[in-house]
């Protein structure tokens, strides 16, 4: 198919987004070995998107809007790292400009990759000038040219690259962020021709998986909050919550007056509401998709206000609980803690109001990315060591409101 009767369908949109799979399996280690980008900035990338790609494998919807949401919802929940926060958002951009479609064209389609690489410049504010926006900029003003001329999609992703890799030839413009922009459009062009090899994930076949490799099914995420109460319910709290657990990373389940009241997260709530209704008759039923923007569901918390801290050690965990920390996650520069895993914790119902402390460079995105989800009962402290990360919360206060505390903790 070419020029404007092309039409790129969700079964194409799979093998892109397998494509692009494969190619950062093929990459990553390369990635990881270049500078800019933080540490290990191929494996966080591999595993951001390894995220995304794991709703495509039971997907029932097969419209190129619901697969690009699907995608873009578990990435930017699945994000990990700086470098995965801005692939997460280039996915968003990539579903914005495909909502509501069934299919697309390929110019249609183009313009939703623009989407996607305006959205990923945008989480840098502070980095205009580094290479991945340089490379970005170029790649955008490339798939505009295309996009105008009503090339078909290939074409489009091919000069897209080719604007890129000429910027860089000239201005010398390269480190980790431009070879992960390039691995992407190569990896989705790839899969889009079916012309990739490598030890790729099947879409069809199930998950090709080699040793050393992370594995996307230990990235599954879980982005849908789902709160209901069950009246009269006589069921067994300790078999609800078993049952819960087969598709929740997260449930609590109390009885107060003869109903059950359920909080869980799950990317199958309709697995969720199925088995509530053997249970009773439910009540107030309410479900946050927690990959956008939203505010923390009022509830009767322990706290009015706790601080969240990183982790990579049981050491550094006492550490951190000492100076006054109530919720630890675990993580690392090498292992950075997910946006999930931020996100997540905030909503275990312990406080009211929350201070995310972050303690490495590399966790920035990830809280900031946190921080537009959760809204205003949220407030960031971002320091840039573990030491200062202690000091910050030496200064935590739980007389003080959530951005009082934050205010002292940053003068600290």
């Amino acid at each position: 198919m070419t020029g404007s009767r092309e039409v790129i369908t969700g079964g194409d949109f799979k093998r892109m987004i397998s494509g692009a799979y494969s190619e950062f399996l093929l990459e990553y280690e390369n990635i990881n070995s270049q500078t800019g980008a933080g540490t290990l900035p191929g494996t966080h990338i591999l595993r951001t998107i390894g995220a995304a790609v794991m709703p495509l494998t039971e997907a029932k919807d097969d419209s190129l809007g619901g697969l690009s949401r699907r995608v873009a919802t578990a990435a930017v929940f699945g994000a990990r790292g700086n470098a995965g926060v801005v692939l997460a958002q280039m996915f968003h951009g990539i579903a914005t400009g495909l909502i509501g479609k069934y299919e697309a064209t390929g110019s249609e389609f183009g313009k939703a990759f623009q989407y996607g690489i305006l959205y990923s410049q945008r989480v840098m504010p502070e980095n205009h000038d580094s290479p991945f926006i340089f490379v970005a900029k170029a790649v955008a003003k490339g798939a505009y040219r295309a996009v105008r001329d009503g090339k078909p999609i290939s074409e489009i992703l091919s000069t897209a690259i080719k604007a890129g890799e000429d910027a860089v030839e000239k201005n010398g413009h390269n480190d980790a962020g431009a070879h992960i922009m390039f691995s992407f459009l190569k990896g989705c062009l790839k899969g889009l021709d079916g012309n990739f090899v490598s030890p790729a994930v099947s879409l069809s076949l199930g998950l090709g998986i080699h040793k050393n490799m992370p594995d996307p099914r230990n990235d599954r995420v879980r982005p849908y909050c789902v709160r209901l109460r069950v009246k009269n319910s006589k069921a067994n709290i300790y078999e609800v919550e078993q049952r819960m657990k087969d598709f929740s990373s997260f449930s609590i389940v109390e009885r107060s007056s003869g109903t059950l009241d359920i909080h869980l997260h799950t990317d199958h709530v309709g697995n969720a509401i199925d088995q509530a209704l053997g249970w009773g008759p439910l009540h107030d039923v309410k479900i946050t998709n927690m990959s956008e923007s939203h505010q923390l569901p009022a509830h009767d918390a322990l706290m009015k206000v706790a601080a969240l801290a990183v982790a990579r050690n049981a050491a550094e965990a006492q550490i951190l609980q000492d100076a006054g920390a109530s919720i630890l996650v675990s993580g690392s520069e090498e292992s950075s803690p997910s946006v999930s895993e931020i996100v997540g914790a905030a909503h275990s119902d312990l406080a009211s109001s929350y201070v995310l402390v972050s303690s490495s460079d590399d966790y920035k995105l990830i809280f900031r990315q946190a921080k537009r989800l959760l809204g205003s009962r949220v407030e960031l402290v971002l320091t840039e060591s573990f030491n200062d990360a202690v000091a910050a919360l030496k200064k935590f206060s739980a007389g003080f409101s959530a951005l009082e505390n934050a205010n002292i903790m940053r003068n600290s």
